[in-house]
Formats: structure tokens, sequence, C-alpha cells
């Protein structure tokens, strides 16, 4: 944790009882002399120790010179040192007088304290912060988590419990500092607003096919992105983290939720962003799903919609709906495995769960080290404690952590390294946040032309004209590798931006878009990209795991490649970013790019009434028509239902008949709808494809908004 302090030092006059001469009036000072500031510098670096016997007690008066530090393998000099005991006792209620009950209760502070070098706020204390995401709770579950809350302040409170409260709906919220005060803490407790974003809790959630017809879609938030999907609750979660670290003492986040449902869109680099920065701050994450018990019915509750088609009677349903509860899950328990936390899942005693994370917070020693590596490089520096006494114990702590970056100092090998690093480095950066969709399109029997198209929100491109630059530039680097980790896809490119006095503005409130392609096999594979703007030196990182299916295998159902949905159209030498050059037979086999003019995806499937809705995709191995062996009879139909389950708009059956000479056996579907006539709301669009030769047919629901 690297700490910066400014010393400004006052001179005092303090007057007697008795007359004094005045003192002489101080030396002129000259109106250009420069201004004298005292500014230390210090990298400092908190570790918690907890150290246990072989039965598993703590042990109690080891002294400073008991313990050396490691970092990276070099002895590092100990210069903070204390024992933190913390007791388990509940505190008994206080007795109150008349007029204590007639008091009212102190207002709360709503910031966190930090402290000040030399100050030890927190001594003896265990810190204790309730994170209440109401953003991913219905009415019920806001309602659970606020009584048990408050159950275990009334009852289970010791007399070293610091507890503070934080809110998160759209905003990261203070509602107080830390505070042992029982008033305060209940009547702050008391006033949550139960019910606000409870209408949200579901609405992130896209299942399968085999889900419940609910209607949900992205919500625009800068136009397009999605504020409440996985990355902004965990993006909230980094917020919560980074307040706290000021704080060097070890501290609990008991993160109340109801799962946290994914998108498509999800960014595996946020979740490590805010694991990374938990434990930067050394804080443990305990995730409470306020859910509690859950013994839903195969054919769904009375609160859920029904399944779709014969789901209910071939298991399908059922199945689907245990994933999704298993896959709210995956990512609280991931929050709270990597940092040192606990995770409480099926269960309705919240209260309890709540002290069984007070418990885990034990005796500890802090230690504190000023790091003899001053490098601002980023890298990860691990951190090994002994015991210099022949004692046998268990120690306990964290194993490193990551150093601080500047932007200004680097030059520009050191800021192509910056990019190679990010890559492989495991503290990913998520100041730029990213929305990334990966497609696939078979172009051989045992290759696949696979787009990937990256959206930076607008935003960003404020940022860089609010600077004043003329010109902003996006560095991209990219990297796919295999299952045994083996690179099969590298992609680096630099785009520069114009910002002058007549596009900036324009610029400022359009989001960018890049695109990229590769060529791979049928397989499982894992993508990194990392995007920097290179005016403000912010950088984005998007990481996920996708597949590319064999659709050469025999199958039941009609094959389709990945189905692009879409409202722009460009000529192809403006479109923006390439993997690889192409070249002009390339260009005919590209199936993002028709009549010269290149297919933007829609990465967050929001689109405006004044925009057309463009659906293009590809239909494998149609049998031909007896008759004419080179004519294929595929029909399809669109169709656009309201969150209630009415057809909005229908569209078909549309006639596709001819393969496309430069992907073998491809039918390629282009439709083009309208969206004037639409009222704005969430839909599920369906698309329907039928081979009327071969007798099959595949169909997809997406959900998608009109604005």
């Amino acid at each position: 944790m690297r700490l910066a302090f400014l010393f400004a030092f006052n001179i005092v006059a303090v007057a007697g009882q008795l007359p004094t001469a005045p003192p002489p009036p101080p030396p002129a000072v000259p109106a250009n002399a420069p201004v004298v500031k005292f500014t230390a510098n210090s990298n400092l670096v908190i570790v918690d120790v907890v150290v246990r016997d072989k039965a598993g007690k703590p042990i109690e008066g080891l002294k400073q010179s008991d313990f050396t530090v490691l970092e990276d393998g070099k002895l590092q000099k100990v210069s903070v040192f204390e024992y933190q005991q913390l007791s388990y006792q509940p505190q008994p209620p206080p007795k109150l007088s008349l007029s204590d009950e007639l008091k009212l209760p102190d207002a709360p502070k709503t910031s966190i304290t930090a402290e000040q070098p030399g100050q030890s706020l927190y001594h003896d204390k265990r810190l204790m912060v309730f994170f209440l995401d109401f953003s991913s709770m219905g009415m019920n579950e806001q309602l659970r988590a606020q009584e048990a809350a408050i159950e275990y302040v009334e009852k289970h409170i010791t007399k070293d419990d610091m507890v503070a409260i934080m809110l998160y709906t759209s905003i990261v919220q203070v509602l107080t500092d830390f505070t042992n005060n029982r008033d305060v803490l209940t009547t702050i407790l008391k006033a949550l607003p139960i019910g606000e974003m409870s209408e949200l809790a579901g609405l992130a959630d896209t299942a399968g096919d085999n889900g419940e017809d609910t209607g949900a879609a992205f919500v625009a938030d800068e136009t397009e992105f999605n504020i409440f999907n996985t990355d902004q609750k965990l993006a909230a979660i980094e917020q919560a983290a980074r307040m706290l670290s000021p704080l060097p003492e070890k501290k609990a986040l008991i993160y109340f939720s109801a799962g946290v449902s994914k998108t498509g869109i999800d960014n595996q680099a946020q979740l490590e962003a805010s694991v990374n920065a938990a434990a930067k701050a050394n804080l443990a994450i305990y995730a409470v799903d306020a859910r509690g018990l859950m013994a839903d019915p195969p054919g769904a509750a009375a609160s859920s919609a029904g399944p779709r088609g014969t789901t209910l009677y071939n298991g399908g349903f059922y199945n689907n709906q245990r994933a999704t509860i298993n896959d709210s899950q995956e990512t609280l328990y991931t929050l709270a495995a990597d940092t040192g936390g606990k995770a409480y899942f099926d269960s309705n005693d919240i209260t309890g769960e709540i002290v069984q994370a007070q418990r885990d917070m034990r005796s500890y020693y802090l230690l504190g080290y000023y790091s003899s590596n001053s490098a601002l490089d980023g890298k990860y520096r691990r951190i090994s404690v002994k015991l210099n006494s022949k004692l046998q114990a268990k120690l306990e702590h964290r194993p490193g952590y990551y150093a601080d970056k500047v932007w200004g100092k680097l030059n520009g090998q050191e800021k192509e390294q910056q990019l190679k690093e990010a890559l492989s480095a495991g503290n990913p950066v998520t100041d730029i946040p990213l929305a990334l969709q990966i497609d696939y399109f078979r172009v051989s029997a045992s290759s696949y032309f696979v787009p990937v198209s990256i959206k930076i929100p607008k935003s960003v491109i404020a940022m860089a004209s609010k600077g004043g630059a003329d010109v902003t530039q996006f560095a991209f680097a990219g990297q796919i590798q295999d299952e045994q980790h083996a690179v099969v896809g590298n992609v680096r490119d630099d785009i520069r931006i114009k910002l002058d006095q007549g596009d900036a503005s324009k610029a400022a409130r359009k989001s960018f878009q890049y695109d990229a392609g590769f060529t791979l096999e049928p397989g499982k594979y894992h993508m990194k990209f990392v995007v920097r703007e290179n005016v403000t030196g912010k950088m984005g990182t998007f990481e996920t795991r996708f597949t590319i299916p064999d659709l050469s295998a025999d199958t039941p159902g009609l094959k389709i490649s990945s189905i692009i949905w879409s409202n722009q159209r460009e000529p192809l030498q403006q479109a923006v970013g390439a993997a690889e050059k192409i070249s002009r037979k390339e260009v005919f086999a590209n199936p993002l790019i028709a009549d010269n003019q290149k297919i933007v995806p829609n990465i967050t499937h929001v689109f405006r009434r004044d925009q057309n809705l463009y659906v293009t995709f590809d239909v494998y191995d149609s049998l031909p028509d007896p008759g004419a062996p080179k004519t294929r009879r595929v029909k399809v139909s669109m169709s656009l239902f309201t969150s209630k389950g009415a057809k909005a708009f229908d569209i078909g059956p549309i006639s596709a008949s001819q393969v496309v000479e430069t992907r073998p056996e491809a039918v390629p579907v282009q439709v083009q709808v309208p969206l004037k006539n639409m009222t704005p709301g969430r839909y599920v669009c369906q698309i329907n494809v039928v081979d009327e030769f071969g007798r099959k047919f595949a169909f997809r629901r997406v959900p998608l908004v009109v604005l």
C-alpha cells in the first residue's frame, strides 16, 4: 500500500499574561521565491499474521524481534508492529435511563475515516462491513438481510466489534463509518430503502433456451452499457475495497446478495480486479446468499414463469433451473475463496452466518514494513513471514501484493512492455469498461472464422477530449490460448482518433468499437484483451473462455453459425481494426462483409427506434433440391415478444436458397427490420430456421432493448 504524506509546518505565537514587545516584522519574501514543501513518499506494506499452535489456538505474547519478513526473498525491516486481541463474548445491551431512551441517536458519519501515520484508530477492534447489494436482491431477500443484520447488532455484537454499513443500488453509499453504537446501527438498518432496485434483481440473467421466459434484457448505460450486470456489481466491490484500503487492520466485508447472475458479456478480468483490490486492502469477503434455502419445484414456483416447450417433461427445465442457481453462486464462492473469506449458501440462518464470519476474525499480529523495492512497475511481489524462534506454529498471511504504476514516467519502450506484461499478468486493470463479443462462422471443414468485437463507452473518449488533446490513440493487444495453454492467436494494433474542435464534442458522444478476426479449429479457448487509451494511460482488460463447436459432426438439428445482431453498416475502408491483412479472396469469404460494407455487431443488443435491425448468419449442410443440386430451400421467420409474452412483431417466412461459393455448404441469411414503429421497451427476439428438404430446424432466442 502506497501512502503519500505532505507535512506543513506552522509557527504559532502564544501570548503570555504580561505585555511584551511586538515581534519584529518578518523579512520580505521576493515575489518569485519558490514555495517550500516537505514531501515524503513511503511504500508502506501492511501484513496481518495469524499465529496458531498445533491445536489451532492463537499464540500470544510474541515480539517484533520474533518475526522475519521477506519480499521477493529480500529481507525487510519491520517498522510497524501491533498485536490485535479480539474477544468473542457478546456485549450485553446497556442499561438505559429515561433520558437515554428519549435521546435521539447520534448522526452517522457517511465516509470512511482513514488513519493518519502513527495513528491507530482501531487497536484491538474487529472491523466488519455490512455491504448490502440491493441491485441483486428482490424485496424478500432485502427484508431477510435486514432482519439478520439487526439481530446480529442487537444480540451478537461484542465490545471489540466495529461495524460499517454500505449500500449498493446504482452507486456505493456509505451509510455509516465504523461504529459500535447499537442505536446508530439499528436506526440505519431499519431505515434501509426496502424495495428499491428489487425489480432489477433478475434483469441481467440471460438463461438458455430451456430457461423461463422472463424477457430479461440489457439496460442502457451511456446508451448501451448494462449497469446491472456482473461487471458492475464486482466493480462496486472493488470500489468498496479501495475505500477501505487506507485502514491497515484486517477487515471482513459481509456481502449480502441474492447471487450474481451473468449476462453473457461478463468480464473475468473484473472479477480478478475485485479480488486483487480486496487482497491489497486486507479485506476478506464473506458472501451471504440472502435467498436462503431454495427448493423450487421442477415446474417452477408460483413466482416464476413456466418453462417453454417440452422441457418440463424431459428434465431439461429442472437441470437448467439448478444450473442457473449454481451459476449465480459461482461468483460469490470465487470472491470468498480468493480473499480468505467464506461463502454461505442454502441456509436460512443468515444471522448465524454473520456470527461465523465474526469468529473467523481471530487475534492477529499486524506487521508493517517500507518496501526496499521502490520501482513503480505494477509487478507482483511475494511476501514471506517466518518465526525466528524454534516455536512450532502455523502462520497465516496474504501471499503478496501488486505494486503501483505511474503512466507519465514511462517511455515508448516501457509502454509497449506494459501491454505485454498486462497480457500475462494476474492483476488485470479495469479503469476502462469494456464489452466483448466472440462469434464463429465455418470457412472450411475444420476451420472457423472467429470475429471479435470490442466496444468502449463514450466516457473514455470524453476523458481524452477534456484533457485538451487533439488526437487520442487506443492500443490493443490480444491473445488466444487453447486448452494446452499454447498461443494460437495474437493481435497488436494502434487506432488513432482525431479530437479537433469540430469533432471533439461529437466524438465524446459516441462509443468506439474495434474488431479483429482469427481463424481457429473447433475446441475450447481462453482469450485475453488489453486496451489502453494513450492520453490518460488508463487501461482495461477483458478475459473470457469460449468454445468453437464442431459443426461438421453428425448432430441432430439444423446447423447454423453465430447470429450477428447489428444496427450499423459502414464502408469497408472505414472499418476500424483488423487482426490480419485481409486479401480480396478473404474479403469475399468474410461473412461480415456484404456489398463492400462491414457489418458492425451490436454487442449490447440495445437499439434505437430511428435505426434498422440487421440480422446476419449462415445455415450449414441444408439438403439440396433434388431437381436443382445448387438450390436449397431454407425458410426463416423472426418474432419479437414483449416481457409479458405478447407478440409485438412478426416477419417471414423469408426464403434463402443460394449457397455462397466462398464458404462450404453455407447459405447466408440477411434480414433487415426497421424499428421506427416499435414501442420502446424490452423484448425477446426469436429466430426460426427450417430446412424444408432436410426436415430439420433450429431456433435462437435473445433479449434486446428498443430505446
